[in-house]
């Protein structure tokens, strides 16, 4: 079994349903390789534990299939091999019955793919939680998958299910400490850049940082993992779209790719790939939102605090930028082994997309800057990537972070990549932005830089930033 870091609170979330009198329906959802199977695997440590998964859909791929690799799973399982079935209620109730007297946790894996030929398999797994599953109070069945989009629409907001859920867990990337801390575990010993640079592809998806080989350097993971053709990376993009939206895949390709280059509003999207404004291009955006790749920033009027209209779409998937703007472009060269003596900073863009990766990484983990700068979040009256459009009255303004408190007090928040020591030209560049900003009356605004790669004595010497954070402090678990 895979090491294992982090996810506490939602370990001690699941613990917490053992000490109900009546069993628990569990739904976890979340991006392909974001550790869900395993977060439940750590959980069942110790426990009765049963575990269920369906082969992926593709074309022949029929409801008795899926029936039939149940009912293997099942019969390897309970000691009764050979178990047939033609109808999932079937399945279910022996299955139940075998869990009724002990405590066990129960997994149905890929829950997408088990019920995607079989229209009523929802019903009958439904109507066994109400007259089987529940018999048990120290049951917990655990229903998981990777394709948000059909768990939001057959069980979050069914009706069938509404009730029965006794808790939800959308997992996400891993915060930075636990990033650190899985890479150290494993043995890398790399200095905070080198870390930097393989997060930058990676984010904060354990499985990809699993597959670091710690006595390698961070620029010959990449190239192993993302410019070999046998490397784990390589076609990792075709596998996460077609699990998602399979023949569908193709609508959604268009609109992260013109993502991958920066933020973008709702009718630059539409202008820029030529679609009409309609339900149709908010419904695939809602989706890969969803699905944890795409991540929708919305600004705020300064003054009241209340959530503005206007907001940014951005890509907030690294590995997914990553891929498009590197690992699509040079496929055939790849193909042909060209990459094998060839370092990541060669890479045409490589140090503006750094840039960007830097920001997604930052983001991700923005109580980590609250607590440097002391801010209690429940001080917090807004936070996000900050923009003002461009009127006749006033200046267009972009903020990587703002943060703005009850006290009438703004953080402007520098997130700044670069390869060598940030100088004092950093401070006009700072002022400036802030200088567009329109502050309410009786407003203050304190400017904060982050930074990866040093500053020069003379910046810190400058004492404009309120404060410099190093993005090692994020490594800090405090």
């Amino acid at each position: 079994m895979s090491l294992f870091v982090g996810r506490k609170e939602e370990l001690e979330n699941l613990e917490a349903l053992f000490n109900k009198k009546t069993a628990s329906l569990v739904v976890i959802r979340g991006r392909r390789r974001i550790g869900k199977s395993r977060l439940v695997e750590e959980f069942a440590k110790g426990k009765n534990f049963l575990t269920f998964s369906g082969i992926p859909p593709v074309e022949g791929t029929t409801e008795q299939a899926q029936r039939d690799i149940f009912a293997k799973q099942l019969g390897n399982q309970i000691g009764l091999p050979g178990i047939q079935a033609q109808d999932w209620s079937d399945l279910f109730t022996l299955l139940a019955r075998h869990a009724q007297q002990k405590q066990v946790v129960i997994l149905f894996d890929e829950i997408s793919w088990m019920g995607s030929k079989d229209p009523d398999f929802l019903g009958k797994l439904k109507n066994a939680w109400d007259l089987e599953f529940q018999k048990n109070p120290k049951l917990i069945l655990i229903l998981c998958g990777s394709v948000s989009t059909w768990i939001e629409k057959n069980i979050i907001s069914s009706t069938a299910f509404f009730g029965r859920i006794s808790l939800y867990i959308t997992l996400k990337e891993l915060p930075l400490y636990d990033c650190d801390k899985l890479l150290k575990a494993q043995g890398f010993k790399g200095s905070t850049y080198e870390t930097f640079k393989l997060l930058s592809v990676s984010g904060g998806i354990p499985w990809y940082i699993s597959q670091v080989q710690p006595k390698l350097s961070a620029d010959d993971n990449i190239k192993n993992l993302c410019f070999r053709k046998e490397g784990v990376l390589f076609n990792e993009f075709d596998l996460i779209f077609y699990d998602l939206f399979e023949k569908r895949s193709e609508t959604y390709r268009p609109i992260i790719e013109i993502l991958a280059d920066g933020v973008l509003e709702f009718n630059e999207i539409c202008a820029s790939l030529k679609y009409q404004k309609s339900g149709s291009i908010s419904g695939y955006l809602d989706d890969l939102i969803q699905s944890g790749f795409v991540t929708r920033d919305f600004t705020w009027d300064l003054k009241s605090g209340k959530p503005s209209r206007l907001s940014h779409f951005r890509l907030s998937d690294n590995y997914i930028r990553f891929y498009l703007k590197f690992i699509k472009p040079n496929k055939p060269k790849i193909l042909q082994d060209r990459f094998k003596a060839t370092g990541t900073d060669i890479l045409p863009g490589w140090r503006s997309i750094l840039g960007l990766q830097f920001e997604n990484l930052v983001l991700k983990n923005r109580s980590h800057i609250w607590k440097c700068l002391g801010i209690k979040a429940e001080d917090i009256v807004a936070d996000n990537p900050f923009f003002q459009r461009k009127t006749v009255k006033t200046p267009g303004c972009q903020i990587d972070y703002l943060i703005q408190t009850r006290f009438n007090t703004l953080f402007a928040i520098e997130v700044k990549f670069s390869q060598s020591e940030l100088k004092t030209n950093i401070i006009q560049e700072t002022k400036d932005k802030i200088n567009r900003l329109v502050l309410p009356r009786r407003f203050s605004c304190w400017p904060v830089l982050i930074h990866v790669n040093g500053v020069n004595e003379s910046l810190e010497e400058a004492g404009y930033f309120t404060e410099i954070i190093n993005f090692g402090k994020f490594f800090n678990n405090y």
